[in-house]
């Protein structure tokens, strides 16, 4: 008679139990599992754009211009004979890294302004003013403005926007804090004598943290667009550099005749902004206890 060690017996028993969690949580969260396994394709696909199949995307061969997708040219080449495919390809680290690198910066200094004005009164009158005012004027417009001001480069770009999103976090973290002051446990806090970057750092900053992720999320899809926008209309990204805004602006005044120029990027960004819409969406319902009950 063969006798099962303990040790086997435990993982033999972990592995059903492992997989059924796995399944529902895929049940529970379905846009969670969908956006993040679109995400980490994008993010594989910027990672990776060397060994996939591409060419130097800002290569010139004028005898091959205009060619439209074919086996020997996924995506077709676009009026100087660069590789539409290996453009796009390429592409998405803008994209990538624009977006994301708003998202940290925009929340961690919303975090840090939105706490500290809703937790003191005389600062909130002060900045909220100023927040207020940057708020009436479209992110775009902003952005737009800003870039004026500098060369155009990838670093100037998610300056600009940065400080358009800014606003926005601050404003949702002033909320949330101006709700969690008055609670029992800060009061308590407050009466015990314990400092205020103590009281901030335990019970304010933790219980901001939820919403402040959901809004990252939503904040690196709108980036995605914003610089899009922004390359589009000559005020982003320079034209050397590979973004799917440059890509559909170089491609605009030819739409007529080769169209697949501006359609791949765009599908291509339409992509990444829905899988980063569906993380947010359900990093949401995961992280709402209220709706997580009524569910």
């Amino acid at each position: 008679m063969t006798v099962v060690p303990t040790t086997d017996l435990t993982i033999v028993a972990a592995a059903p139990v492992s997989h059924q969690r796995v399944r529902q949580y895929i049940r529970r969260h379905p846009t969670i599992v969908v956006g993040a396994v679109l995400l980490m394709i994008m993010v594989a696909m910027a990672v990776f754009a060397p060994w996939l199949g591409t060419t130097d995307p800002q290569a010139l061969s004028p005898i091959r211009r205009l060619k439209w997708p074919s086996a020997q040219y996924w995506f077709g080449t676009d009026m100087l004979g660069r590789d539409v495919y290996s453009r796009t390809v390429y592409g998405a680290r803008v994209s990538l890294i624009v977006g994301l690198s708003v998202a940290i910066f925009a929340t961690g200094l919303g975090l840090a302004i939105g706490v500290v004005t809703g937790f003191t009164r005389w600062v909130d009158a002060i900045v909220m003013r100023i927040m207020d005012g940057l708020m009436s004027i479209p992110p775009v417009l902003i952005a737009i403005a800003l870039m004026a001001l500098t060369r155009a480069s990838i670093q100037n770009v998610i300056f600009a926007i940065t400080v358009a999103e800014v606003p926005r976090v601050t404003r949702l973290v002033r909320g949330v804090v101006l709700t969690l002051r008055e609670q029992p446990y800060v009061e308590a806090a407050q009466a015990s004598g314990t400092g205020f970057i103590r009281i901030l750092w335990r019970h304010i900053v933790p219980n901001t943290l939820p919403p402040l992720l959901v809004q990252g999320t939503f904040i690196a899809a709108s980036v995605m667009i914003t610089e899009a926008i922004l390359s589009f209309i000559g005020a982003g990204t320079p034209p050397n550099i590979p973004s799917w805004g440059n890509i559909m602006a170089e491609g605009r005044s030819l739409f007529q005749v080769a169209y697949y120029i501006v359609l791949f990027p765009g599908i291509m960004l339409s992509i990444t902004v829905l899988a980063i819409n569906l993380l947010g969406d359900g990093l949401r319902d995961a992280l709402d206890p209220r709706l997580a009950r009524r569910m």
